[in-house]
């Protein structure tokens, strides 16, 4: 069972024949198909709402369809075992969110299949979207299809309602960190709230000076981290305790704020203010995006990316929903053509997770140090500095061009690679020895077909296969899907 399967809520309505006195005969073939189709999904772990009829008439069309929403449903499937009026799925589909997955299963004795595509033409003509399978819902590449689908628009539909924290603004010039929030909310039902970074800074000395959760969480990770490379306060790279209570204070500001203000994902600009003057966010960005506190204690994970990217956010967002683990970003730092690999590097903002993509927190720090932030960052505090641990895993970048209102989705699969210690460690410094790496190679894409295909330096990635679900998430919210290969 897929415990974050558990968040997401399925509805089932099945369609029936508008004949009153086929009604009884039909009754037990539809609860067969019903019931099959709704114990395979209970027993991957979903939420499964059951309609309390069969949909054979237009009031009741309606009235399952509003009930789908009430039950907050992510997701709902027409359900078709019999020869169904294709009238009902059109009413029905106006109340239950969308798009809709049509499902027929194999029942030869019965018209199933035909009065799918005969709904499906009937949504069709009145513009709502939806998807089709058809097939024996034991089968595995059957049941694939419908839990990818599912998966795809579910990821649309909890996306509605949710509350971006902004902390900061544009960092570094980066143009494509930022986007509209009126468009977010066109597109995606997600609002965008703007706090100024004065206000972590204010909460995180509150934190500092009441000592209790960040001096807990100092002793923790002193006893959990692998090595913290402290320096003398007056070095030219500094990492003193104060330092780094500094960056624990400002984690547990931003996790209170997204508390308090119910942000379901945020970003923090870090640049310039923050980095030259108070401490780096590295540490809260890295933690916030973990299955834990930084004193070990579990959480959910906030998606949050760094220099407050907008789209880096958006994108993380999916990837975690789709997947129920905490997504990476990194920046597209350098190629190194001997392993044929991508060195995908960004100051600490990589989650401990990925040091050994354990959810517990001792598993991952025992392969993290925190080392002094470099001349970038003038104000010191640590770098989270790992090596992703190696698996199969997939990436993807919104971005907008031209027209603002047109978004493109890269996706690429891959996998993570592990060059042992010693290799690893001498890689990195002849690129960057204080920030994680993640080297990665990508599958049937070359060098060109990369660099042609992204128009952005920020990456993000979750560990497993979720090219399908990213492809049908784009379909499902209007937007292009670019799958980057050769």
């Amino acid at each position: 069972m897929s415990h974050h399967l558990e968040k997401i809520k399925v509805g089932i309505l099945t369609f029936g024949d508008g004949r009153d006195f086929l009604q009884k005969p039909l009754t037990p073939v539809n609860d067969k198909y019903t019931k099959a189709l709704a114990d395979r999904l209970k027993k991957d772990g979903f939420q499964v709402v059951v309609g309390r009829r069969v949909v054979w008439k237009n009031s009741i069309a309606e009235a399952e369809g509003r009930r789908m929403t009430a039950q907050g449903c992510h997701a709902v499937i027409f359900n078709f075992a019999v020869w169904a009026w294709p009238q009902y799925a059109r009413v029905a589909a106006q109340f239950c969110p969308k798009p809709i997955l049509m499902f027929a299963g194999i029942n030869p004795e019965y018209p199933g299949l035909v009065a799918m595509l005969a709904n499906a033409g009937s949504l069709d003509q009145v513009g709502i979207k939806f998807f089709k399978t058809f097939g024996d819902i034991k089968d595995k590449a059957t049941y694939a299809q419908v839990k990818s689908r599912l998966l795809a628009i579910a990821a649309l539909n909890r996306l509605k309602g949710r509350t971006y924290g902004l902390f900061g603004g544009r960092s570094l010039g980066i143009d494509t960190a930022v986007a509209d929030p009126a468009l977010w909310m066109k597109l995606f039902g997600v609002d965008v709230d703007h706090v100024d970074q004065m206000e972590l800074v204010r909460r995180a000395e509150a934190h500092v000076a009441r000592g209790t959760k960040v001096n807990a969480a100092l002793a923790y990770l002193k006893k959990h981290v692998k090595k913290i490379h402290w320096t003398k306060p007056d070095g030219v790279f500094r990492l003193t305790e104060d330092l780094l209570k500094k960056q624990l204070g400002m984690y547990y500001a931003a996790w209170d704020l997204c508390q308090e203000f119910a942000y379901s994902f945020c970003g923090i600009k870090g640049q310039r203010e923050l980095t030259e003057h108070y401490v780096t966010a590295d540490v809260a960005e890295a933690f916030l995006n973990d299955p834990y506190h930084p004193d070990g204690t579990p959480k959910e994970p906030i998606v949050c990316s760094t220099e407050a990217d907008m789209d880096a956010a958006l994108t993380m967002q999916i990837l975690h929903l789709l997947s129920g683990e905490p997504a990476l970003f990194a920046d597209i730092r350098t190629y190194h053509e001997d392993i044929k690999a991508w060195d995908l590097c960004n100051s600490g903002e990589h989650a401990t997770f990925f040091a050994a993509r354990s959810t517990t927190a001792p598993a991952n720090l025992k392969h993290v140090e925190f080392r002094a932030e470099g001349f970038y960052f003038p104000a010191g505090g640590a770098s989270v500095y790992h090596f992703a641990a190696p698996g199969e895993v997939t990436l993807a970048r919104l971005t907008r061009s031209g027209d603002t209102n047109r978004y493109r989705m890269a996706i690429m699969t891959g996998k993570f690679i592990t060059l042992g210690a010693d290799k690893a460690e001498q890689r990195a410094k002849a690129v960057q020895d204080n920030w994680p790496h993640a080297y990665c190679t990508l599958d049937h894409c070359s060098l060109k077909t990369f660099i042609d295909g992204m128009n952005c330096n920020h990456i993000h990635a979750a560990y497993g296969d979720w090219l399908d679900e990213l492809v049908a998430f784009c379909d499902a919210a209007g937007i292009e899907p670019a799958v980057l290969r050769d």
